[in-house]
């Protein structure tokens, strides 16, 4: 019986290793497309061109 316990928790800790590890890459993932999306807006004001604004009354 005592082994059947040590098999389960031994089950049990590798699938929770395994589930840290997948939500740990995607939480950095997340965080680099965040800062890929910064950069690029960044760029894309960038290159924008600039229209001279006049005030007119």
């Amino acid at each position: 019986m005592q082994n059947a316990v040590d098999v389960l928790m031994l089950i049990s800790a590798t699938l929770a290793a395994l589930a840290f590890g997948v939500l740990a890459a995607y939480g950095v993932c997340r965080g680099a497309f965040v800062i890929f999306r910064i950069h690029a807006l960044q760029v894309a004001e960038r290159g924008k061109p600039r229209i001279a604004s006049t005030s007119q009354p």
